[in-house]
């Protein structure tokens, strides 16, 4: 019943729409079999075991001396070591191919996000577009995304189920993270790490638009709304929830600064309603 109720589930691991996502799905389902193929047989043995030696049956066997059995010895143990060989081999090489940091192998050329985590919001950079937004994440679909990612608060973890790998982000620190879409649509983030009172106010929208949308988007944005320059980012910082909005223009190099814990503080007064973008 459990599995026929997760079989509808339409977000989430089980319904990738990336290339990392789905390769992860896959080791699931090949890690669920290995361990399936042992725990079938168990079962079915268990049972098959409790009815042959029931008390009725005056053709089971009785040993009450019986000690050891190497035959039996050697099956106990060489199955356990090679689901263990099994299990271990394909969380090896799948640690490597879906390593974080690895670039994402296409012909079209990767867009840079910069991503900074607040409280209780996130915030996402185009340092090559000139723009920025929050709690909105843009990108264009079959493009491989580079993500480059800092907490300005506590340690956080950004997740979007559907397209791959969760990754931390700590203040004073750079994570990396790749991750793409194969398809447009809209795509649910999330903190996927518990970081205190209203962590779950930290949710996002991931927009995957046709190349050509995107451009427009970023076309359309670059220029217009407010400037994310250190004032705007102060602003920002405050502690609150922000609704999802753009930035027309980002300062360069905010986001090092960030890291470098040079950018106005996080720990400001709470705004009343909680601090607010336009876009």
């Amino acid at each position: 019943m459990t599995t026929l109720a997760l079989s509808g589930c339409s977000e989430g691991v089980l319904a990738p729409e990336g290339p990392i996502s789905a390769a992860e799905r896959t080791i699931l389902i090949n890690s669920l079999g290995i361990m399936l193929a042992v725990v079938v047989p168990t079962l079915i043995a268990v049972a098959a075991v409790a009815w042959w030696f029931r008390a009725s049956n005056r053709r089971a066997t009785y040993l009450p001396d019986f000690t050891f059995s190497g035959q039996i010895e050697l099956v106990i143990w060489a199955i356990p070591m090679m689901v263990v060989l099994l299990l271990g081999g394909i969380a090896w090489i799948g640690s490597h191919a879906l390593d974080p940091p690895r670039p994402i192998a296409s012909r079209a050329r990767p867009v840079l996000v910069e991503v900074v985590s607040l409280d209780w919001k996130w915030l996402f950079i185009y340092p090559e577009l000139g723009i920025a937004s929050v709690n909105r994440l843009v990108v264009p679909a079959g493009t491989p995304v580079r993500f480059r990612l800092t907490s300005a608060s506590v340690m956080n973890s950004f997740f979007v189920p559907q397209l791959g790998s969760q990754i931390y982000t700590m203040a004073g620190m750079t994570t990396r993270l790749n991750l793409m879409a194969d398809r447009p649509g809209r795509f649910a983030g999330i903190s996927a790490h518990f970081s205190g009172e209203r962590f779950s106010d930290m949710r996002f929208t991931v927009s995957a638009l046709p190349p050509a949308r995107f451009a427009s988007w970023a076309s359309a944005t670059r220029g217009r709304g407010p400037m994310l320059d250190a004032r705007g980012y102060a602003a920002l910082a405050r502690r609150g929830v922000a609704v999802p909005g753009n930035y027309g223009g980002v300062a360069p190099g905010l986001f090092d600064a960030v890291v470098r814990m040079q950018a106005p503080p996080s720990n400001l007064p709470v705004a009343a309603g909680g601090s607010r973008t336009e876009g």
